[in-house]
């Protein structure tokens, strides 16, 4: 790093704080150049360590802030960027911060809102007590504030995303005909959207950039980082800063959008994207604004290029549900990610980090997650998340895996995914039910069961598929938490007619089942 002159250091007066997921070119502050304001970028250990990340989130999240700091500084801005191997890096936020204010002789510090409790309730409290102004402005980047659906929710019991979908799509006229109401004629097209792929339509290219970033994969290396998973450093497929992200986006929206809808639970082990955006990374770290990618979409439903279902579908995950998660996380932070409504305690299993397990559906699901960082929802929910629920894995050791592998993981909105869609922890407050399924589910979704070392039509034996047997179990062993569950009436009446030997047979081999994870 280069040590400012005494002429440059008088005339600072503020730092300007970016992390990791705040890439975001276009915010407010980048309108002025101010010779006064220097923008700060930090790779520190106290955000690769707190929980063990795979490698290629660590390697694509410092690539693209480089690529931000490169791009500030070609428009004129002062940047200060601390590299992890930096002799002057003390790996701690605060710490870094309170040297370069020092350092500047800067009278006032500013920062975007995190996302994050932690580094939130880390940088408010550092910040009440240091003698300089610190200051908090708005990421100016999602629909809602962090309290507006704990208002609109406020004294319900389920806070249920339906009506705060509706209450968006209205509000910010979305999807909405010149009589207000729902252009198709209905809010929810998610019955349509439930097919499994055949193999047709063919499968859009993948046009994602390539990056070789083997040089900074090095340096991580060799500041003693620790990851797992394929980093992917010589041919880093993600989007990076914002002009590859808008290029991305219109790929998708002229030739993947319009069969998104269709097949977007479907599951294959001959695609580990099938028709899914992959924008959630770019989206998640601030290069796109939500608004845009659903303007996009929108417009492309206008001019006849992807049907309503497909559009529909879509929009719901960015409108409704990424800004729902947004709300229950702030809600109900800290402590949500700690929840553990059913007690479950038992340690993942070791292939969680290696893919070796011949159930073929988790074979594929958690290999696809190690070796690209990625897996789209319903291979986290129905596949990972369901078989983890069942064997009653420890809910909190579940949310540190997915927001260490997955590169779109950031725990606003990974937590209420996990913790309440996944794994029923919160008791209800965000799922109506718990989101299991025995091996029809996924037989039906995807071709996973083709060629699986178990049966899926078996339930005990050594070969039978460990769904089914664990799917029975989990909801005798609960009963008394969801006998009275409205959604779970057919399931109990169901358990109530395999009293006896056959009910006795399938906990059996479940609770052995349990004993033996990892052997799997």
């Amino acid at each position: 790093m280069t040590t400012p002159q005494p002429s440059t250091l008088q005339r600072t007066h503020t730092l300007r704080l970016l992390l990791g997921d705040q890439l975001n070119p276009e915010h407010s502050w980048f309108a002025t150049l101010d010779e006064g304001v220097v923008y700060v970028l930090m790779e520190v250990r106290q955000e690769t360590d707190y929980v063990l990340h795979h490698a290629q989130k660590i390697l694509a999240i410092f690539a693209a802030m480089r690529d931000l700091a490169r791009h500030l500084r070609e428009a004129g801005h002062r940047v200060r960027y601390v590299a992890i191997d930096d002799a002057s890096n003390r790996q701690s936020m605060p710490d870094n911060l309170a040297a370069l204010m020092a350092h500047y002789g800067a009278r006032t510090l500013q920062y975007q809102h995190p996302d994050e409790w932690r580094l939130d309730e880390q940088l408010r409290t550092w910040g009440a007590e240091q003698a300089f102004a610190v200051q908090a402005v708005s990421s100016e980047h999602f629909y809602t504030t962090r309290t507006e659906m704990a208002e609109v929710f406020q004294g319900r019991k389920q806070w249920l995303m339906e009506h705060f979908y509706r209450r968006m799509r209205q509000r910010h006229s979305v999807l909405i005909d010149a009589a207000a109401e729902p252009e198709g004629g209905q809010w929810n097209y998610d019955h349509d959207n439930r097919k499994p792929w055949p193999g047709t339509p063919a499968l859009p290219p993948d046009a994602r950039p390539t990056h070789d970033h083997s040089a900074l994969w090095a340096t991580i290396q060799a500041a003693g980082v620790q990851s797992f998973g394929n980093p992917q450093a010589h041919a880093l497929r993600w989007p990076l800063n914002r002009a590859e992200a808008l290029v991305w986006l219109d790929h998708f929206i002229t030739t993947t959008l319009p069969h998104f809808g269709a097949y977007e639970d479907a599951m294959s082990t001959r695609s580990s994207r099938l028709f899914h955006s992959l924008l959630s990374f770019a989206l998640n770290t601030k290069m796109l604004r939500p608004h845009e990618v659903v303007q996009r979409a929108q417009a492309a439903y206008h001019a006849g290029t992807a049907p309503v279902p497909a559009v529909e579908g879509f929009i719901r995950q960015i409108l409704g549900w990424r800004e729902y998660v947004r709300g229950i996380y702030w809600a109900h932070m800290p402590g949500y990610d700690e929840r553990n409504a059913l007690g479950h305690s038992t340690p993942l299993p070791e292939w969680f980090w290696t893919g070796n397990t011949r159930m073929r559906c988790m074979q594929h699901a958690v290999g696809q997650s190690l070796e690209h960082a990625y897996a789209h929802h319903i291979q986290r929910l129905m596949v990972i998340g369901n078989f983890a629920l069942l064997a009653g894995l420890d809910p909190a050791a579940v949310h540190r895996w997915y927001l260490g592998v997955y590169i779109d993981a950031f725990e606003w909105v990974e937590v209420p995914n996990t913790v309440g869609m996944s794994q029923f922890a919160d008791g209800g407050l965000l799922a109506t039910k718990p989101y299991v399924s025995s091996a029809a589910y996924i037989d039906r979704m995807s071709d996973y069961c083709s060629g699986c070392h178990y049966d899926k039509k078996q339930k005990v034996g050594e070969r039978a598929c460990p769904y089914n047997a664990l799917y029975w179990d989990f909801f005798a062993r609960n009963e008394g938490t969801l006998g009275n569950n409205f959604r779970l009436g057919m399931v109990f009446r169901q358990l109530r007619k395999m009293q006896g030997p056959q009910l006795d047979a399938l906990r059996e081999h479940a609770a052995s089942l349990r004993t033996r994870l990892d052997a799997l």
